[in-house]
């Protein structure tokens, strides 16, 4: 396990300066000119384009200029030092304000997955093509048919504008009730994936040979499905909910759009939209950790849920 454990971090290590660096490359490399677009149809004068020249080294030209900037970029990174975004404003101070709310967030969408997905896909695979498993599978395939595009402005309107369950908006400072609506949307997509993955492992389990020996030993169907088979049918969804916790954590641009959620999705969009460089790459290089290290902790699960898996 230990070997296991350094060699995913040797693999992190070189994900995250390659990940860093393509977005890095996609931000700078073909980009017209940052300024006038964070500026917008404003004009902006000589010496406030000097400035903002010299400060993030725009003056660098060609694939020399390029890297400079980017292992510039990458040494005040590993000093903890995200930067500035073009605004002048702290990226470190922008996330300290949006992780709290899209952490809850991102929370709320989780709970969702888990508690409806997990649970309604292993009552689906016990009662396997029922009249419970094949709406299931109905309303799954209905959800993961709409994009979130669709299905935000239309939760939105009907639950929020037409029929007043919800706040339409969250707005700055949203609580946990302006966050509920915008959670259910967000964890929609990753409930259906659940439910699915674990109604057809499940019913896979059910069917293999060391349920029938726990059976024919006289264990109840109550501690078979609890001990023996939820157990491993947990992995695959383990696997899933470990890689969509960093699309979670990300806030999904779309939903923090519409419900106007100061997140961190919010803030990407903002940053892609403005061609404000330094803001987009720093807040991505926190969500590759953050992928980093949650499928890290979805490998090392592996020889929890399941003792026959080993990484040595």
């Amino acid at each position: 396990m230990f070997r296991f454990i350094v060699r995913r971090l040797l693999q992190m290590i070189l994900a995250f300066f390659g990940t860093t660096l393509i977005v890095y490359a996609l931000m700078f490399a073909g980009q017209g000119d940052p300024i006038q677009a964070l500026a917008g149809e404003r004009p902006v004068t000589a010496a406030q384009r000097a400035y903002l020249t010299e400060k993030y080294h725009l003056d660098a030209t060609g694939v020399g200029g390029f890297f400079y900037r980017y292992f510039d970029y990458i040494s005040n990174l590993l000093r903890g030092d995200l930067g500035e975004s073009l605004t002048g404003r702290s990226i470190g101070d922008i996330l300290a304000a949006a992780w709290p709310v899209t952490i809850r967030l991102a929370l709320i969408a989780l709970a969702v997955a888990v508690i409806f997905g997990v649970t309604a896909g292993v009552l689906a695979g016990i009662r396997r093509a029922s009249i419970f498993d094949n709406a299931t599978l109905l309303l799954t395939l209905l959800v993961l048919g709409i994009p979130t595009i669709v299905l935000a402005p239309l939760a939105q309107y009907f639950l929020g504008v037409k029929w007043q369950v919800f706040p339409p908006t969250a707005g700055a400072d949203p609580d946990f009730y302006a966050l509920l609506l915008p959670g259910i949307v967000l964890g929609s997509l990753s409930l259906a994936t659940a439910l699915r993955l674990t109604r057809t492992s499940v019913a896979e389990n059910l069917r293999a040979d060391y349920v029938r020996t726990a059976r024919s030993k006289g264990l109840p169907n109550r501690r078979v499905v609890s001990v023996h088979v939820l157990r491993n049918s947990l992995i695959p969804v383990i696997t899933f909910l470990g890689v969509e916790v960093g699309n979670l954590m990300s806030g999904a641009i779309i939903t923090e759009g519409v419900f106007n959620i100061p997140g961190v999705g919010f803030n990407l969009f903002r940053g892609i939209r403005t061609e404000d460089g330094p803001l987009v790459v720093g807040i991505v290089s926190v969500l590759v950790v953050v992928y980093l290290i949650s499928n890290l902790v979805v490998d090392i699960l592996y020889a929890v849920l399941d003792p026959r898996i080993r990484y040595e």
